[in-house]
């Protein structure tokens, strides 16, 4: 990892100003955060917020209309290889390729990375370990249960050692187990190797233990503070109810 992306005081990511428009309508209107090393930031808004298309400029799918992007201080528009590479990233819809064994999504992802055999096998040993997958190894992507599905996507992410991890509604699907579960060893990671991490979700519970929560609606950022200050800004109990004095939203599940 390049000597900028371990200092301290560089942000493993900062969006500054950022819009995309699609047509007529402004997704994302001069959307400004940042993730620090060893940070959990969530990223909490209903759906139509924003976030999916924030997601897609940040690992490269799209190109942002103004703003700039940098992934521990490389600039993503002017030098995105190097900046998406500092990248490890959890989308919202799977991606495992099903007829492949665990161990096989994990060695083609790592020789996409530049990998070498012997470290990639050692990467991919100590994370299938970590995450409980050793068993699985060798068994085919499709006959494992959603939440071990995520979890082998998410020691993907993890293979070439990223400055930052996107987290984009990684939990859809899941059983409350299984996302309670994804939640505790993203949390792990941050807390044991300083990652820093951008978890994207509808869900309040989700949100809460985030060392800062960003409330992102119809592309526009509301709140941007740790979650016991944004209730007591909103006067709210809790940040379920700060979240829905917000947003405006009326609804129950983003409590659940």
């Amino acid at each position: 990892m390049p000597d900028h992306a371990t200092n301290a005081d560089t942000p493993r990511l900062a969006v500054s100003r950022v819009s995309k428009s699609y047509g007529s309508r402004k997704a994302l209107d001069e959307v400004s955060l940042a993730v620090g090393a060893g940070e959990f930031v969530a990223l909490l808004g209903p759906n139509g917020a924003g976030k999916t298309t924030l997601f897609q400029l940040l690992s490269g799918l799209f190109v942002a209309d103004g703003g700039r992007i940098e992934v521990a201080g490389i600039d993503l528009a002017s030098d995105h290889i190097t900046a998406l590479a500092q990248c490890g990233i959890v989308f919202q819809q799977p991606t495992l390729d099903l007829d492949l064994t665990v161990h096989a999504n994990l060695m083609f992802h790592a020789r996409l990375h530049g990998l070498a055999t012997r470290a990639a096998r050692a990467r991919i040993d100590a994370q299938v370990e970590r995450l409980g997958l050793a068993e699985y190894a060798d068994a085919q992507a499709r006959t494992l249960s959603g939440g071990n599905r995520r979890k082998v996507e998410l020691a993907r992410a993890l293979l070439h050692e990223p400055a930052v991890l996107l987290m984009d509604e990684a939990t859809v699907g899941l059983d409350p187990a299984s996302r309670t579960q994804l939640l505790e060893h993203v949390l792990a990671l941050r807390d044991e190797r300083g990652v820093g991490v951008l978890w994207a979700t509808h869900l309040v519970d989700e949100a809460e233990p985030g060392d800062r929560v960003v409330i992102l609606h119809r592309g526009h950022v509301l709140h941007d503070a740790p979650p016991a200050l944004i209730t007591r800004e909103c006067g709210q109990p809790n940040l379920a109810r700060a979240f829905l004095d917000a947003t405006g939203e009326d609804r129950t599940a983003t409590a659940t």
